[in-house]
Order: structure tokens, then sequence, then C-alpha cells
């Protein structure tokens, strides 16, 4: 088996060149916003929705190319959002993956629909007629990604987090915030590539939980790095959560209690998968991966 870097960097690789493919060409009209489309999507990222899905998909055996389709319909979905959250009426951001955000870059126009179109090609690459031999599998997948961009998962936690700046929130409700604006999407991705393969409702069920764990991990280790990281590292503006009077796990639980936390949700979600053995290895490498970067 390839070791997790080798894999890793060949998922990120076809990922990149599916995207490629899906978004329309920079002259095709309207010019300027595929310009924007594709700025905003390719060359930048980790990909780890996308790492999510071929792990998954992997889990249930189902073929790659099924799941380039669900790795690329989680990351336009995921690089709308994170276009909108970077506009002036919401998080006003003026970097993002180490470059200019898309409204600096292009204008609030351009980028609101960059938004508008990345969230419905995804869906259009995600229905795409034979990706699934059984079209009701399909049609589940199209209603789960929707629910998880909604308004039940992160469009209701940008919701949320955007009305609790300045309040003292509790753990729980930190974690009802986070379940719906960044975990419910990376559940979507590793749930997602298992529907493009065979597993049974047991299998399922512990991905489920799995990719819970790692949601709200994933979360957890994103607010130590805006504390200890730079911007540089980062690649967006180190600190603004603080600056702008936002709750987070460092702020209601302290750092050292934040990463014994992420800890926890890592050693979680591998309880998981402990009867798949080596089934489940790239998710294992995975949860590593997300609960350990840079402390």
């Amino acid at each position: 088996m390839t070791d997790f870097t080798g894999w890793m960097q060949g998922i990120q690789s076809r990922t990149e060149a599916a995207l490629e493919q899906w978004l329309p060409g920079p002259q095709i009209a309207p010019e300027r916003l595929h310009q924007a489309m594709r700025y905003s999507v390719l060359g930048g990222g980790k990909r780890v929705r996308a790492l999510l899905a071929h792990a998954g998909g992997e889990l249930c055996g189902a073929q790659p190319e099924k799941i380039d389709a669900a790795a690329c319909a989680v990351e336009m979905i995921h690089a709308y959002s994170l276009v909108h959250d970077d506009m002036p009426c919401m998080d006003d951001d003026d970097l993002r993956r180490g470059k200019p955000s898309c409204h600096k870059q292009f204008d609030d126009a351009t980028a609101l629909l960059v938004g508008d179109a990345l969230q419905t090609l995804a869906f259009e690459v995600l229905s795409q007629p034979d990706l699934l031999a059984q079209p009701l599998r399909q049609l589940a997948m199209c209603q789960l990604l929707a629910q998880a961009s909604g308004s039940r998962g992160m469009a209701g936690g940008q919701a949320i987090d955007l009305a609790s700046v300045g309040l003292d929130l509790n753990q729980t409700e930190l974690e009802f915030m986070h379940i719906h604006k960044t975990g419910a999407l990376i559940r979507a991705a590793a749930l997602l590539g298992a529907y493009c393969g065979d597993c049974d409702e047991q299998a399922l069920s512990a991905l489920d939980h799995y990719a819970k764990s790692i949601g709200l991990a994933f979360q957890v280790v994103d607010d130590i790095l805006d504390t200890e990281a730079d911007t540089a590292t980062l690649g967006k503006t180190a600190g603004k959560d603080a600056a702008n009077n936002k709750p987070t796990y460092v702020t209601i639980l302290g750092l050292e209690r934040a990463k014994q936390l992420a800890r926890d949700l890592h050693d979680s979600a591998l309880a998981q998968l402990q009867v798949y053995g080596p089934r489940a290895e790239r998710l294992v490498q995975l949860a590593g991966f997300i609960t350990q970067r840079q402390f």
C-alpha cells in the first residue's frame, strides 16, 4: 500500500484535475465569473473533504472514478462557503489560501455569484446521469449534500456563528454551532464517498460516528491554530476570531484543554474503526493528519 503522504498527494492531484475539467473554462462567457470560480477553487487548500470522500469510498470498495464526483461536489460547496464567508457582510477577510479573497481580487457582486454558481455546479456534478447503477442511492447523495449545506447544516451554522459574536457560549452551544457549520460537510464528504461503493448499515453507522468526531476535532484544531500559528502558515488572517470577539474552543476551554479535547475526539473517531482493520487504514491516517497538524 502507498504511504499516506503519497496517497494524499495522489488524491489531491486527481481532485484538482477533476475540478479543472468540471469548472467552465476561463474564456467561456461570462468570462469574469468563470475566471473567479476557477480562482476560488483551483490551486489551493488541503482538499481534506476530498480525502475523506476517497477514504470513505475505499472502506466500501468504491471505484475512484465514482468517488471523484462526490469529492468535487463537496469541494465546490466548501469553496463557495469560503467565498461567501470572506465577504464584508460576513467575516470580512481579505486573505484566503494565501492569496486575496475572491471579493478582493474581483468584487463583491462577482464573489456573491461565484458562490451561487459553485453551489449549483456541485449538484450538477453529483446528479450526472449514470454516476451510479442505483439511481435511488444517487438521489440520497444529493439529499445528503443539500442537507449538509443548508439551514440544517453549514449555512445554519454560519448563521449561528454570526449571531454568537460577543456572546459567552458554553461548550455544548459551541459544539452545536460547529456540528452544523463545519462538521456537517465533513460528515457528508465521508458518507458520500461510501455511498459510491457497497457498504452495509453497520459500516455506514461507524463511518458516520467517525466523521462526526473528526468534524468537531477539525474545528477544535482550527481554533488552536488560530491562536498559535501565523498568517503565512494558515493562509488566512491569524487571530481573526479573537479580534472579532468570537467564541472559540480556546477562549472557552483554554489552550491545553482544547488540545486534550482534540486528542479525545481523535481517539473516539478511531474507536469506531477498529473492527475494520486494514480496510480503514486511510481513515485512521486521516484522523491523525487532521488532529495533529502543527501542534
